[in-house]
């Protein structure tokens, strides 16, 4: 190598070296860099390679992907004075890089505390069979009060979930008695409801028997037919046999007398 190009090359490699390399930042397809310089923002950076002047900007990334929170169980009265423990899930995603650094200093945080807090306060308006078969509802006055709260801070919640609702053992052991009553209610009535029908339907046939004899006849001999099927050596004496016995009985009584 000549020795006039020495002295150009010691100044390229110290530039390379300490300001060109220090001051290469990569931002990924999901993220936003945000640049201070001298603690001041100055723009924001759009994903691939960037480059910042070293020792005097400072890139801050931010993810803008939909981050999962999970809310930890809370203890709860509710409107009936029942106690319950609520955990629940909450979804949410930045939309705006400068305020989620500026207006707050940790989102993740923040909306888990609030969360936390709205979901006493909301949970706690309604009565227990509200809480369980309302959960929809529950959850979207629950979104909207997050919403409402995060906005400021560059922050959308988009949804936010119950997850489980623990009740204690004794009203758990209402509950279920409660239920196993209640199928039995609807177990009688339904039985009920079988006999009634059952008896006008009979009523109905013996309105019909009675007004043509022959029907009980013709019912006997085909319970007769019935029953001669299996059991081939049963003796069947029908009613109106008997009736006829009684009768020539009374007839030779009175031809003794």
């Amino acid at each position: 190598m000549p020795d006039f190009i020495l002295p150009f090359l010691y100044p390229i490699l110290l530039i390379l070296v300490f300001i060109i390399l220090p001051g290469l930042r990569i931002v990924q397809q999901y993220q936003k860099g945000v640049v201070f310089r001298f603690g001041k923002i100055v723009s924001v950076r759009d994903p691939g390679l960037n480059l910042i002047i070293p020792y005097i900007e400072r890139l801050h990334k931010i993810d803008f992907r939909t981050i999962t929170l999970p809310i930890p169980a809370q203890k709860i009265i509710t409107k009936d004075n029942v106690s319950v423990e609520v955990s629940a899930v909450s979804y949410y995603k930045i939309t705006d890089a400068v305020k989620s650094i500026v207006a707050i200093e940790n989102v993740m945080t923040a909306i888990n505390q609030i969360a936390q807090t709205s979901i006493r306060n909301i949970v706690g308006k309604f009565q227990l069979d509200e809480i369980l078969s309302e959960r929809e509802a529950i959850n979207k006055e629950i979104t909207i009060v997050l919403d409402a709260h995060t906005e400021p801070w560059g922050v959308v919640v988009q949804v936010v979930e119950i997850k489980d609702i623990e009740l204690p053992e004794g009203m758990q052991r209402a509950m279920a008695k409660q239920a196993e009553a209640e199928r039995e209610k609807r177990a009688k009535i339904i039985a009920a409801e079988g006999e009634f029908m059952s008896a006008q339907k009979l009523a109905d046939a013996a309105d019909i028997i009675a007004a043509h004899p022959i029907a009980l006849q013709l019912r006997n001999l085909q319970t007769m037919a019935e029953i001669s099927v299996e059991k081939n050596s049963t003796i069947i004496f029908p009613a109106q046999f008997m009736t006829t016995i009684h009768e020539l009985k009374d007839f030779f009584s009175k031809e003794k007398v």
